[in-house]
């Protein structure tokens, strides 16, 4: 039976490479077959013959860097969150309810000719503050105020789970401060690392001249205030050194802080922010970082760390001020990015409600647009891709025994949520006013940053959720040990969930989604954290260098990758993603053979089912990117890019190879000694 099955896919697949699946007449459209591109033989570049139809019609939009399925499922989101925002602000509501926080803050964002009569007025009491620092006591009352704005200047700081002890709530310290996305973008020779140092040095430049000073005088001010984050930028980790969680973590004693930056008084710094009372111990990631800021600190003239707090406040700002503030920023972006124009502004609007009451609005989306059946389908989904996880960890035959119980008792220890929260926050003390829009920013900025401050020494609360329901995103949080997928997740466009087979939700959902989560917490960090999610080396020696033989293998088939001219693919950053995409898959994978679909082997477009489970967990990477964000992402994202995504794992699954008859020569072809096999 399984030889005639591989025949049939054999003579499915030579056809397929000249015209689309064969499929009976009767069959509806089948969106699956719809994106093909049958120009190129999926054993060539299976991305471009899953996705090629879908991409040749969906080019990306101005406005957008790149465009995909998420930008799909994001539009569907945006209108359904408009109709959410439009209803609310056309009533009046009590004060503090969910209604009156999302009408007034919509109102508030939407009110363009009050933003424009504005300018920067809402923001002269910040650069009065600014204008009276005499002194460091000063200069560093107002960074904490900055701080409680969510504008991380100098430095970020913040009240997070413990890493060794979880349950509690910890202060922390990071490096920070500076304004380009990534510390490699202040020292690269590559041509679009030249050309973002260029626009940005521009935008400073901008920034100064907006606050009033001549054009010379402009360049001096930017030229230090580059100068200064380039020293910062200079003493911070590289990405790759972030990625190491023992490290990156340091617990010292609150009063041994002086020692290591003795330039700042962090007990007037916390006591600014709102916290009286120091905490004991604090964990601290970087810290030869916070030795070179304090050096900065006392050897750079307080005029130019006033002018640096002045740019920042503009550049944290300038979403919500008037259109020649927002565009001098925008003009940066678009060489970052390569976006020739900016989004609608009501979507702009929506991006930023996200952040501050997103959670506000989940409540009222899903009562709208998540059935409770979805909820269950697809707890039930992660429930058996856990299964095929647990059963594959019992089969490894290079993990000893003793790893072997303690990986099986995480595994099961996994806490899933899905959908949307249990128990919804309460937004009722939050100030939202159909007054100036950056107010209302700041303000709900003000109330998350409290908020988090009054956790500080607390027992940490598990049942929080770090992404809104209507989030096309899901997470694996280690300190928690818990799978995180928001109702947006789960979202096909133009699909109602009822409509997608059992084959494409497996590669979608369950390879892409909930699979890759899963194994996010066996990943090269994630392994690193036991069933309670305390940083904590549950291996033994022997199997953590074979998982590290074993990693090695996966950062060197992305580092062969070169998918922008002369650009690698930085395999050991973007490991983590790598290992939970091909776990995803191969457990995926394993949970869809057990299912009724799978042993059905019904066709649906001319598509076998092991076909479709290929073809979803491909439809899931749909996406189209421009060159200046594709070279951005090749120095700052942790993820490769997504046709990289589709062919790196796939590669190595021999199953894929007989669903798609790949054979030795082609280019989807790997030889078994290079294949990577982890999970």
């Amino acid at each position: 039976m399984k030889k005639s099955y591989f025949l049939y896919s054999l003579l499915l697949v030579l056809s397929s490479c000249q015209s689309r699946p064969a499929r009976d007449h009767k069959d509806p459209p089948d969106f699956l077959v719809d994106n093909l591109d049958t120009t190129i033989r999926p054993s060539d570049d299976f991305f471009q013959y899953a996705n090629g139809g879908w991409i040749n019609r969906n080019p990306i939009p101005p406005g957008e860097s790149d465009w995909g399925v998420a930008q799909l499922v994001q539009d569907d989101i945006y209108r359904q969150l408009k109709m959410i925002n439009d209803q609310a602000a056309s009533i009046t509501a009590p004060k503090g309810s969910i209604q009156q926080l999302i009408g007034d803050y919509w109102r508030s964002g939407m009110d363009t000719i009050a933003i424009e009569g504005q300018g920067l007025k809402p923001l002269q009491p910040d650069l009065d503050r600014i204008d009276r620092i005499k002194s460091t006591h000063d200069f560093i009352a107002v960074v904490a105020a900055m701080h409680n704005n969510d504008n991380r200047v100098l430095f970020a700081d913040d009240v997070v789970q413990d890493d060794k002890n979880s349950d509690s709530m910890v202060y922390e310290l990071q490096q920070g401060g500076i304004g380009m996305i990534n510390r490699d973008y202040y020292f690269s020779t590559d041509t679009q690392s030249v050309s973002v140092r260029k626009a940005y040095r521009e935008y400073l430049c901008g920034v100064f001249r907006l606050l009033g000073a001549d054009s010379a005088r402009a360049v001096d001010k930017a030229a230090a205030v580059f100068r200064l984050e380039t020293h910062l930028a200079a003493n911070s980790r590289k990405i790759a050194a972030l990625r190491i969680p023992d490290e990156n973590y340091k617990k010292i004693c609150f009063r041994n802080l002086s020692a290591i930056c003795p330039a700042i008084d962090w007990v007037w710094h916390l006591k600014s922010s709102g916290v009286d009372n120091p905490p004991d111990s604090l964990i601290i990631r970087q810290p030869e970082f916070f030795k070179a800021l304090g050096h900065e600190l006392t050897h750079t003239p307080l005029e130019d760390w006033k002018d640096y707090l002045r740019f920042h406040l503009l550049h944290q700002c300038a979403p919500y001020l008037d259109v020649k503030t927002f565009n001098n920023q925008f003009r940066y972006y678009q060489v970052l990015n390569g976006v020739s124009t900016p989004r609608p502004r009501w979507k702009r609007v929506i991006d930023n409600q996200e952040g501050a009451m997103g959670e506000a609005l989940g409540q009222i989306f899903v009562k709208e647009y998540f059935p409770a059946g979805a909820r269950t389908r697809y707890a039930s989904l992660v429930e058996e891709i856990r299964e095929a996880f647990r059963e594959r960890i019992q089969k490894l035959d290079w993990m000893s025994e003793g790893t072997r119980q303690r990986a099986l008792i995480k595994l099961a220890a996994i806490r899933k949520k899905v959908g949307y929260p249990d128990k919804w926050l309460d937004f009722s003390a939050m100030r939202i006013e159909r007054g100036p829009f950056v107010l209302n920013m700041q303000r709900a900025n003000q109330w998350w940053r409290s908020r988090k401050l009054h956790q500080l020494g607390k027992r940490a609360d598990r049942g929080e959720w770090d992404m809104t329901p209507q989030t096309f995103n899901a997470y694996y949080l280690a300190t928690n040990n818990e799978i995180v997928f928001p109702a947006g997740i789960f979202m096909v466009p133009g699909k109602k969930m009822e409509e997608l087979d059992d084959a494409f939700v497996y590669g979608y959902a369950g390879a892409g989604t909930i699979g890759h989560e899963i194994t996010h917490g066996f990943d090269d960090e994630g392994r690193q954290y036991d069933e309670n999610g305390n940083l904590n080396n549950w291996w033994s020696l022997s199997d953590e260098q074979k998982f590290n033989q074993k990693k090695a293998f996966i950062v060197r088939q992305f580092n062969e990758f070169n998918p922008l001219d002369t650009m690698h693919i930085n395999g050991e950053i973007t490991q983590g993603e790598n290992i939970a995409d091909l776990g995803g898959l191969v457990i995926g994978l394993d949970a869809f053979k057990k299912s009724a679909a799978f042993k059905e082997n019904k066709m649906i477009g001319g598509l076998s089912p092991l076909q479709r489970f290929f073809l979803g967990y491909a439809y899931s990477w749909a996406y189209e990117q421009n060159a200046e964000s594709l070279a951005a992402d090749l120095i700052t994202d942790v993820h490769a890019p997504p046709k990289e995504r589709v062919n790196g794992p796939l590669v190595n699954i021999p199953e894929f190879y007989e669903a798609f008859h790949i054979r030795p020569g082609d280019k989807m072809y790997r030889p078994d000694s290079l294949r990577v096999s982890i999970w």
